[in-house]
């Protein structure tokens, strides 16, 4: 399962890295598992008592610094710096700007960050869909 594939991938192979490049797929899928961990931990810990109470929460720390390091390398797939993750620290205007560089196509070709990830090499599109096949001749 690509979600699973993905999860491991960000959170146990990559905890810390904040260079390289990961493509679109890589990082939503990343993103989509840690919301469904965090919230589905959150809503059984509180449905429990004792020490599964604080099993959500502290999972959710446990995510901040490989989170962070996801939406790095994303930035860097399509050409920014690391750094423009801080406009997300604008109220409302930072999450709507942060959400859409993240959701842009990364850059086909190598840039200063990088090569293209072995997935976007093997497609050689980078995450930009190819155009459709010519139709057959009659």
């Amino acid at each position: 399962m690509q979600i699973i594939t993905y999860w491991k991938r960000g959170f146990l192979e990559n905890y810390a890295n904040f260079k390289g490049r990961d493509t679109r797929p890589e990082f939503w899928w990343f993103y989509l598992a840690n919301f469904i961990l965090s919230y589905g931990l959150i809503l059984i810990g509180g449905a429990t008592i004792g020490a599964l109470n604080i099993i959500g929460s502290l999972y959710s720390l446990a995510v901040i610094i490989p989170g962070i390091a996801a939406g790095v390398r994303r930035l860097h797939d399509t050409g920014k710096s690391g750094w423009m993750l801080l406009i997300s620290l604008i109220p409302i205007v930072g999450a709507i700007v942060i959400i859409v560089l993240l959701a842009q196509p990364g850059t086909p070709d190598a840039n200063e960050y990088g090569p293209p990830t072995s997935a976007d090499a093997a497609s050689g599109s980078a995450g930009i869909t190819p155009p459709p096949p010519p139709p057959p001749p009659n």
